[in-house]
């Protein structure tokens, strides 16, 4: 944390827990009978109610993405770089809103909440959520704080499927679609990815079939493996050659199994931090939405079709070396797009830092999406 908060920032922020009564249907067939929302905002909302974003998370996010909870934060929200006054996502100009989805780990009634019929973690007895449910729950979200309809729906990897959701589900109620190196639907290299961390996790010996939390047990080991995994697929070749590239730990080879490169170490530690602040259950369940996605399935697999209900206007963005969401897959929903006759932008990137690019500075993506929030911002006047 800097010692004086930069003229940039959205500064100290609190989140807070919205509660809702209502049942939720899900598509896998149960009924959620109440839930929370664990939220974050930044900025005010205008009198006519018009400026409201909603920025939906990727995979491990949640609602802190901007902004510090204290004066002690060893780093600022998740999207700092693009949410603030004068950022992309200009706070001075739009009420944002960010939350940690259904099913989370991060206040969000999810697999670590406590089950009201049993007193118990839901751990693995909570039900598999879908993208359509998180944007359901949105909906019920956005009725909440009186939102009728958002100026855009923004979000990077999963949080573009959600924008694409909302797109397809709510047309009515977005003005602006922006969907950051994300797809329509995943490949089978993806899901083969997804399965392989969801059995590195539920192959720990403590993952105790779901029921670690009764037992006062993590699976460390797994879930760290299944964030190595996660990890490598989001960093390109050409970025893990210029941070690490083959040096070594120590002066030289120790001819044993324990860490001998740089890029070993740094996997390493990101796996057993992120098992330290991650749910194992939450992962399973969120790269299971992933891997369930696909809008076009519902319209005879004809993406076009799918979006022939959207009347939001849509910015896409990719990047060159992000071979986990690669630029065609971002081409698909543009091209889909362009047969129905709808309003879309579409900016690819050159970057050498892979999927992860869509979270930092890149000076080409920043100018793109300003000028295209911009007009969105002038249109809330």
């Amino acid at each position: 944390m800097p010692e004086v908060i930069p003229a940039d920032s959205v500064g100290l922020v609190k989140p807070r827990a919205i509660q809702f009564n209502q049942s939720l249907s899900l598509n896998c067939g149960e009924l959620l009978d109440g839930f929370q929302l664990m939220v974050e905002t930044y900025g005010e909302l205008n009198q006519s109610r018009s400026n409201a974003v909603l920025i939906c998370h990727a995979l491990s996010g949640h609602h802190h993405a901007a902004g510090y909870h204290s004066m002690d934060d060893r780093k600022p929200g998740w999207w700092d770089n693009f949410i603030g006054p004068g950022k992309p996502i200009d706070t001075n100009r739009f009420f944002v809103v960010s939350l940690n989805n259904l099913g989370g780990c991060h206040g969000s009634t999810g697999p670590t909440s406590i089950h009201p019929k049993t007193g118990k973690a839901y751990g693995p007895d909570f039900p598999v959520v879908t993208v359509a449910d998180w944007v359901n729950s949105q909906v019920m979200l956005a009725d909440h704080l009186g939102i009728q309809q958002w100026a855009a729906v923004i979000g990077g990897s999963l949080g573009g499927m959600q924008a694409l959701q909302w797109s397809i589900a709510y047309p009515e109620r977005l003005r602006h679609a922006v969907i950051i190196a994300s797809a329509a639907r995943l490949s089978a290299q993806n899901i083969a990815f997804n399965e392989v961390a969801r059995q590195a996790i539920m192959s720990d010996e403590q993952f105790l079939d779901g029921r670690y939390l009764e037992e006062n047990s993590i699976p460390r080991k797994g879930l760290g493996l299944a964030r190595m995994i996660g990890h490598i697929t989001y960093l390109s070749d050409d970025a893990m050659g210029a941070k690490f590239g083959r040096e070594l730990k120590n002066k030289g080879f120790s001819y044993d199994y324990n860490v001998e490169f740089q890029i070993e170490s740094y996997l390493r530690y990101q796996g057993e931090s992120f098992s330290g602040s991650f749910d194992a259950n939450t992962y399973l369940l969120m790269t299971r939405a992933l891997d369930y996605f696909d809008p076009a399935s519902n319209y005879e697999n004809s993406l076009p079709d799918a979006l022939s209900r959207a009347t939001a206007r849509f910015f896409l963005a990719s990047f060159s070396t992000d071979w986990r969401f690669s630029p065609e897959r971002s081409r698909e929903i543009v091209d889909a797009l362009m047969r129905v006759d709808k309003d879309v932008t579409y900016l690819e990137v050159d970057a050498p830092q892979g999927h992860d690019a869509f979270l930092m500075n890149i000076p080409r993506y920043v100018r793109g999406l300003s000028a295209y929030l911009n007009r969105v911002a002038e249109e809330c006047l």
